[in-house]
This record gives C-alpha cells, sequence and structure tokens, in this order.
C-alpha cells in the first residue's frame, strides 16, 4: 500500500490540534472524576449539552454558532446544578443518578428528533463525532475554553468542591462533545486518567502523552485505512494505555 505521508498529514493535521487541545483540559478533569468514583458524568453530562443543541436546532437556532453553543452551555449548566443538588442529599447514590441522568438525556434526543428527516445522523455525529472537519473557528473556540477552564483549575481550586467542579465540567465538555463526540469525549477524560492511576511523579504529564499518542495512531490509522476517526481514536488511546500498563509491569 503506497502512502502519502504529506497528505495524510495535511488531512489529520486540526484534528490532531483538536484532540490536544480536548485533552489539555480533559485530562486532569478525568483525574478528579476517577478519585471520585463518578466515572460516567462525562457521558451524562455531554448527552445533556448534546439534547441543548438539539432543542437548538429545533427551534430554528444555528446548532454550529453561538445560540447552539449557548443552549448546549444552558443545559449543560442545569444538569451540573442537578448533580451538585443531588451529591448533598444522596451522595451514596450518585453515580447511580448520574446514570439516570444519562439514560434520559440519551432517550429524550432520540425522542425529539424522531421525525427529523437526518435524525439517525445527528444522534451519530453526537456520539461520533466529526473530528476530521473541524474548522479554525471551532479550534480557536476550543482553545479559549480549555484556557479557560485550566486556569480556573489551577488558579482556584476551591472550584474543584461542589458546584464549581461540575460547572467547569459543564464548561469543558460542551466545548468538546460538539468537536470531537461523545465516545471521544469519554475516552480523553477516563482512559488516560486510568492509565496512570497510581503514579506518584509525572502522572499528568504521563497521562497526557498517552491521549495524544492515542490521537496520532488513531487518526492516521483511519485516515489510511478509510475508517470513522472517533472509534479509530477511541481503540488507539485504549490500545496505547495497555501498552503503558504493559511495560509498567515490566
Amino acid at each position: 500500500m503506497s502512502i502519502d505521508v504529506g497528505l495524510q498529514l495535511e488531512i489529520v493535521w486540526p484534528a490532531l490540534i483538536a484532540g490536544a487541545l480536548v485533552l489539555a483540559s480533559h485530562v486532569p478533569l478525568g483525574m478528579q472524576v476517577l478519585a471520585r468514583g463518578i466515572v460516567f458524568i462525562d457521558l451524562a453530562v455531554a448527552q445533556v449539552a448534546g439534547v441543548g443543541v438539539i432543542a437548538a436546532e429545533l427551534a430554528g437556532l444555528h446548532a454550529q454558532g453561538w445560540p447552539g453553543q449557548a443552549a448546549a452551555l444552558a443545559a449543560a449548566l442545569a444538569g451540573a446544578a442537578l448533580l451538585t443538588w443531588s451529591e448533598r442529599r444522596r451522595p451514596q447514590e450518585q453515580e447511580a443518578l448520574i446514570g439516570v441522568l444519562f439514560v434520559l438525556a440519551s432517550s429524550l434526543g432520540m425522542l425529539l428528533l424522531a421525525h427529523h428527516p437526518h435524525g439517525g445522523e445527528h444522534l451519530q455525529d453526537l456520539l461520533a463525532g466529526q473530528i476530521l472537519w473541524v474548522g479554525p473557528t471551532a479550534l480557536w473556540a476550543m482553545a479559549l475554553v480549555s484556557m479557560l477552564v485550566l486556569i480556573l483549575w489551577w488558579r482556584l481550586p476551591q472550584l474543584r468542591e461542589g458546584f464549581g467542579f461540575y460547572a467547569l465540567f459543564a464548561l469543558a465538555v460542551t466545548a468538546s462533545v460538539q468537536l470531537v463526540g461523545v465516545f471521544l469525549v469519554f475516552a480523553s477524560l477516563i482512559v488516560p486518567a486510568l492509565a496512570t492511576a497510581g503514579m506518584q511523579r509525572r502522572r499528568l504529564a504521563a497521562a497526557w502523552g498517552i491521549g495524544l499518542a492515542g490521537y496520532v495512531v488513531g487518526l492516521f490509522g483511519s485516515s489510511v485505512f478509510d475508517l470513522p476517526a472517533g472509534p479509530a481514536v477511541v481503540w488507539a488511546m485504549a490500545a496505547c494505555a495497555l501498552a503503558k500498563a504493559t511495560v509498567g509491569r515490566r
């Protein structure tokens, strides 16, 4: 098989930048999620944000523009407020309640798109994303959101508790889910954090490295073999995490 590396790089470099921007904010958030034992919060909040985008489009708003982003963020913040309330009232059942929120949001999205002529395509885009088609405007927006989340995360550690944590999470996920899809949001948050669990030194750098390696391998693989980019990156990231774990044991 003849492979034009230059052409492949031209195709995937915007997607690589998108992946790096997503990882910048999602890796530290994922470590906190894993420490709290609320792994499925990203799926739940991402689905709630997706419902906001669907509702905006059905209302006649431009789903990919600022109206759609505002609707997604408003929905995600409402979900964050609900999860903050449930954490205070029923902390022992928080993970189960997060799962219920995910199922309800997913089902609502299907109901809203039941009579939409392109409903199936919308649901597929929400899950798998369209990372290979990301444009400069979306990259700049994701860069600003990632920078804001990281500044607030490191400079205001008190925001890592209560509603502050869920609000930061909602902000990060709202931007990323429309860029890379639900599958990659989950993988970017959990796989690097899980692969580096137990590390005492340089854990953050190692997690970023695993995540970035997954994006590089997955995106080039999907481009060469004409496979869906999102699922390919998910599998590549899992393979990189497994390789790290194997090397670590040896």
